[in-house]
């Protein structure tokens, strides 16, 4: 079925009002035609709703998008399901768009005939889009000391605002203000993860992680020389930091410790190594060296295993060796290993003679 004659010249009448020079506003009619609002701005995925004031002088009334008809009175133009009518009264014509996207926005006019003349009255749609991270640099790893770029790139209405941070304990604030992040003489303490954040207030922001791994040498920490008895358990330690994770060699003075040495076990793993002695001999006293090495270089330690001489719990022996080790206190004085008093030496002897004199003064000479 053909379109009806009134809809077909109702339809070129309203194109034909809109063929006017760019820049040329167009009039809303006397002063009695309330105009449409100014703009409608909503979040993408919402519901716009679009309203025109009418009276009862409007014979013909319809909804335009640019120079596309979407309604006029109760029909509709537009295949867009997501355009409905939602009023048509003597004081309202307005129309509903479902799930609004970013291509809906842009100027909407709304177009009534009167006895007299058609007018015209337009209100902007706006379409704010939540941010999204288009682009974003890949998980990278690079030698310390080269020059790092990350690029952030994100999309969003209102456009988004960009900064980048260090996820670490250390870091404070951010690290750029800007899509792209750029680290001079990048260090291992600067490994670890980056955040792109993409903000324009309309919804939560996106956010999005690199990863930035820096190889580096190996590292030895500190390390400990160890005294241990003979006969007893030893154990050496060495602990070395690497990226990627070192290899642990053991040497004893220039020999290579081999790890199915009886007695002796040699474990490893990505950030330590360890030597254990199970039954310590004479021989295993010296000097080891600890190697860490990996693709980028090498460091080396030195640990020394040395005996150390076992304390003895024996009385008799400590009693000894404490009566050995006071020094005498005073003339003819001797250390008790019980109470720690002083004795004289001379004290018994002297008594007998003390005595023996006292006898002689009480008997009588001895006649021969």
């Amino acid at each position: 079925m053909g379109i009806a004659p009134w809809r077909w010249l109702f339809a070129l009448g309203l194109r034909l009002l809109f063929l006017v020079p760019a820049g040329v506003p167009v009039r809303s009619g006397d002063a009695g035609f309330s105009k449409a609002m100014d703009n409608v701005t909503v979040r993408q995925g919402d519901s716009a709703i679009l309203r025109c004031a009418v009276d009862s002088r409007v014979t013909r009334v319809a909804w335009l998008n640019r120079s596309t008809i979407l309604y006029t009175g109760n029909d509709k133009w537009s295949i867009d399901p997501r355009v409905v009518l939602l009023a048509n009264t003597q004081s309202q014509y307005s129309i509903e768009i479902q799930n609004v996207d970013s291509y809906d926005e842009g100027p909407y006019t709304c177009s009534v005939q009167t006895d007299n003349q058609p007018k015209t009255s337009r209100v902007h749609l706006i379409v704010q889009v939540p941010p999204r991270i288009t682009e974003i640099s890949s998980n990278i790893a690079v030698n310390e000391g080269s020059n790092v770029s990350l690029v952030c790139m994100a999309t969003g209405k209102p456009d988004p605002v960009i900064n980048w941070r260090y996820l670490s304990p250390k870091a404070r604030g951010f690290v750029s203000e800007d899509e792209y992040l750029q680290i001079i003489g990048i260090t291992k303490e600067q490994s670890g993860q980056y955040e792109c954040s993409a903000a324009n207030d309309v919804s939560a922001p996106d956010v999005r992680r690199v990863k930035v791994t820096v190889n580096y040498p190996p590292y030895i920490l500190e390390t400990l020389n160890i005294g241990t008895p003979l006969g007893h358990q030893g154990v050496l330690r060495c602990d070395a930091l690497a990226v990627p994770a070192a290899e642990f060699k053991w040497y004893k003075e220039d020999k290579r410790l081999s790890e199915s040495r009886r007695g002796v076990k040699v474990e490893s793993s990505e950030n330590f190594s360890r030597v254990t002695f199970f039954n310590v001999s004479e021989q295993d006293y010296g000097n080891y060296t600890c190697v860490a090495t990996n693709g980028l270089g090498q460091s080396n330690a030195s640990i020394i295993l040395f005996e150390i001489f076992q304390s003895t719990s024996s009385p008799l022996l400590q009693e000894e060796t404490t009566a050995a080790l006071t020094p005498l206190k005073g003339p003819g004085a001797v250390h008790d290993g019980n109470s720690g008093s002083p004795q004289c030496r001379f004290c018994a002897p002297l008594s007998l003679l003390l005595f023996l004199a006292f006898l002689s003064l009480l008997l009588p000479p001895l006649q021969f």
